[in-house]
């Protein structure tokens, strides 16, 4: 048997409880399933990334669970360039794309099968089924993912037994499979630096997927603020949870850790405690992002006035965050650089910083030097996708030097943060931090806002937090 955890109340398994357990169950096997709407956009995908390697076996995998405590793991995530290949979200698995005698791949995909019920292992195993759940048979994942599918159990000695075409895997997933092949480091980085680039450019089922996160995510947002006076009752973990609980009622979870930051925690980048007061009369920065069941993940944030009004001061902040933003949107359209839209963001803040003495002028000089740096703090975006940090492992020259291209999503996010302990501004500026961010999707004409269903300045979000808190 399955070795035990230590101090479990069963040390030993009779012949007769064996017995017992493996007679009496109904076959289960599933004849009718139909496969996933994504595999034939996973399938063009694979065709890409078998044109950049001909003649290259390449394997993917999907990851393993990792401990979280003892004997208890974390919710597994699969490794997003094995989902986006595939569709699949299945643990201890891997794609293979086995390069053909005259060009091309045959892919084919490792799985952990189902149990079976001939031993012990199935309620006693580490991934025994009784346990954790029913899983796919072979025969059900290879019906669902259009391609052949294996037991993982033999991958290591499958792979270190293949015939001798060069091998590329992707490092720091599993180590067990990276053990079964000899690769070179250098090249492995090209793979993955080749599976990040071609998720740069969204299919129009991805787009589908990002809609929908970025719809859940504006509910979640509105759930939050109409249950805002809770919250100031109690702490910033009330915004977390309730967020939390649509995303998980209409997606997978969130897809990064939630920002709910008030008050001098807004000047925070990424403040993910969420255990300070919500107190009337000072800011909540709100930054969070419903991922689907597909994997997908919005990043959308406001910074609303807890009172629902901003003060002058606040107002006159957010206002300059605003119209950042604004010329940073402007700039992302097809054929732009990739850092236009950061630059021109960037360049409109430093102006309002020399304007109000916090840096020295003149503005392009204070640019050029990026004295802004110390109030904006980073850049005012990122790809969006699969991952909230998207494509980052992708080539420079693709992304951050690169060009914008219709199917590209990307987040516009410029903040000013007056640290709390911040000498060189008055003491009433000190502790506000304000952002503001938004999901953008490049169009042939120029760009659609996603996440245009929350309100953006500071009139609209008066008006919606007065609406939406009666």
């Amino acid at each position: 048997m399955a070795k035990g955890r230590k101090n479990g109340l069963y040390t030993e398994i009779s012949a007769e409880l064996s017995a017992l357990m493996r007679t009496g169950w109904a076959d289960t096997e599933r004849h009718d399933l139909l496969p996933d709407e994504q595999a034939p956009h996973a399938a063009a995908r694979r065709a890409k990334l078998s044109a950049l390697f001909p003649g290259e076996r390449l394997v993917i995998p999907s990851g393993n669970l990792k401990t979280r405590s003892n004997d208890d793991d974390y919710p597994f995530r699969p490794y997003s360039g094995y989902v986006h290949m595939t569709g699949d979200q299945a643990r201890d698995g891997a794609l293979v794309l086995e390069p053909r005698d005259g060009g091309g791949h045959d892919a084919y995909c490792f799985q952990l099968p189902r149990d079976s019920r001939d031993d012990d292992v199935f309620w006693t195993g580490a991934t025994a089924e009784l346990w954790t759940g029913r899983r796919r048979s072979l025969a059900e994942s290879a019906r669902v993912l259009g391609l052949p599918c294996r037991d993982v159990r033999t991958a290591a000695d499958e792979l270190a037994a293949a015939p001798g075409a060069p091998t590329r895997i992707v490092r720091g997933i599993d180590p067990a499979l990276e053990r079964a092949v000899t690769t070179d480091e250098d090249r492995d980085e090209e793979l993955a630096e080749a599976l990040s680039g071609l998720r740069l450019v969204k299919d129009a089922w991805e787009l589908g997927e990002l809609r929908k996160a970025v719809d859940s995510t504006v509910r979640g947002f509105t759930d939050a603020i109409a249950d805002l006076s809770t919250a100031v009752a109690t702490s910033e973990r009330w915004i977390e949870g309730t967020f939390f609980r649509r995303a998980r009622l209409e997606g997978n979870a969130v897809g990064y850790g939630s920002i709910c930051a008030a008050g001098e925690h807004a000047t925070i980048m990424h403040w993910t405690d969420n255990d300070g007061p919500v107190r009337p009369g000072d800011l909540l920065l709100f930054d969070a992002g419903v991922e689907t069941r597909t994997l997908y993940t919005a990043d959308v944030t406001r910074t609303l006035p807890i009172s629902g009004t901003f003060t002058p001061l606040q107002r006159k902040v957010y206002d300059a965050v605003y119209e950042a933003q604004e010329a940073g949107m402007a700039a992302v359209k097809p054929g732009a650089h990739y850092r236009d839209f950061h630059e021109a963001a960037q360049r409109h803040l430093a102006v309002r910083l020399v304007e109000w003495g916090f840096v020295e002028g003149p503005a392009e000089r204070a640019y050029a030097l990026g004295l802004q740096r110390r109030f904006t703090m980073a850049g005012t975006g990122h790809m969006l996708g699969l991952d909230v940090h998207d494509c980052a492992r992708a080539r420079n020259e693709e992304y951050v030097d690169g060009v914008l291209e219709p199917g590209m999503v990307l987040t516009v996010e410029p903040g000013l943060y007056f640290q709390p302990d911040d000498l060189t501004v008055p003491e009433e500026w000190r502790g506000i931090g304000v952002r503001i961010e938004d999901d953008l999707v490049v169009t042939e004409s120029g760009h659609e806002n996603l996440s245009a269903g929350l309100p953006r300045s500071a009139d609209e979000v008066e008006a919606w937090m007065a609406r939406v808190s009666g």
